[in-house]
């Protein structure tokens, strides 16, 4: 499982991915770096949780902060 998860991640790196954070933050970015526990490093994110997104530029997110990583599709 956690072989899966990691291929998963691997392939969205550089691509944008959507993350719902435990403060019911809603931040989306394009996923530069991931480790095992979820530590999640973004680029051009942004806060998209009010009608108009707060840019926050390149942020490091713990992964205990993290409720759901929303992927790309993959093509």
């Amino acid at each position: 499982m956690a072989d899966e998860i990691s291929t998963l991640m691997s392939n969205s790196k550089n691509k944008s991915v959507l993350l719902r954070l435990r403060n019911n933050k809603t931040i989306k970015g394009n996923l530069l770096d991931f480790d095992v526990h979820m530590n999640l490093t973004l680029d051009d994110a942004e806060d998209v949780t009010e009608e108009t997104p707060e840019k926050l530029g390149k942020i490091l997110l713990r992964g205990d902060n993290v409720l759901i990583v929303s992927l790309p599709d993959e093509t």
